[in-house]
């Protein structure tokens, strides 16, 4: 079994930075990805980065790009999440999420494509 652990969530006021961290106990053989998803009040959870395993290509919602970045540590079976210049508009419950190799046809910024995914850390952001 494959189980994350997200920590770094808190609360920031409006351009600060926070760093997530995404722990993984255990792996799965072939590993696809892990990624990063967001879920506001009221709204649907969406994609806001991505690492692929093989090569590290990454993936950013638009919104997110230039201000956030994911990264991993292998050794420690951990990815990141920087988050500079953060907005009000950022706030969300933010998840990490795990993936067994699913092929190439499967997109990064699919939530069908993960197959783990952590409880979850609040990030808040005041205006």
């Amino acid at each position: 079994q494959v189980q994350l652990v997200e920590s770094g969530g808190g609360l920031v006021q409006a351009g600060g930075s926070l760093r997530l961290s995404c722990a993984a106990s255990g792996r799965p053989f072939s590993r696809f990805a892990m990624g990063w998803f967001r879920q506001a009040p009221g709204k649907e959870r969406e994609f806001v980065a991505g690492i692929r395993w093989s090569g590290g290509s990454t993936y950013y919602k638009d919104s997110v790009k230039g201000r956030f970045t994911i990264s991993r540590d292998n050794g420690k079976n951990t990815v990141y999440l920087q988050m500079n210049s953060l907005k009000p508009e950022d706030t969300a419950v933010y998840y990490c999420a795990d993936s067994e190799n699913q092929g190439p046809r499967t997109l990064v910024a699919d939530p069908e494509a993960y197959d783990y995914w952590g409880q979850g850390t609040q990030v808040t952001v005041s205006s």
